[in-house]
């Protein structure tokens, strides 16, 4: 079993607390969250945009991993995941997730891509995680 921690501190009230979220690995550090960067678009980071990355890059790699099956490597994997989070009763939820990726393989057809990212995208760790929310997938071979 594999596993990676990540924190936050937060202080303060919901509005006007602010809070700072780190990694184990180091790559975030003390980086700062609060209701301003997550509904006002201040500087900062929010947990939407990082479940996103954490999805677009998991789903990058699934999507590596089952193109080998195919005898494939590709050149170049560009995903975005967009979270979106919506009112759900007194409260929020996320309710969809959309992945919109480009890919350079050489040599794989349309067929073959095709199944290949919805495998992974299926078969992606972090998509699991949201079992019961709408993933939807926009993948474009150039």
């Amino acid at each position: 079993m594999i596993t990676k921690k990540g924190s936050a501190k937060w202080s303060g009230d919901l509005k006007s607390g602010k809070g700072h979220v780190s990694t184990e690995s180091g790559a975030l550090d003390d980086q700062p969250y609060g209701f301003n960067t997550r509904f006002d678009g201040q500087p900062g980071t929010n947990p939407e945009e990082l479940i996103g990355a954490a999805h677009a890059s998991c789903f990058s790699m699934a999507l590596s991993l089952v193109l080998a099956d195919h005898g494939a490597t590709a050149d170049e994997i560009k995903t975005t995941a967009t979270v979106s989070l919506d009112k759900d009763g007194d409260g929020f939820a996320v309710k969809k997730v959309h992945l919109e990726m480009t890919a350079k393989i050489p040599d794989l057809d349309e067929a073959a891509f095709n199944t290949a990212a919805n495998a992974a995208k299926e078969g992606c760790p972090i998509s699991k995680l949201f079992k019961g929310t709408e993933i939807t997938l926009d993948a474009k071979l150039i």
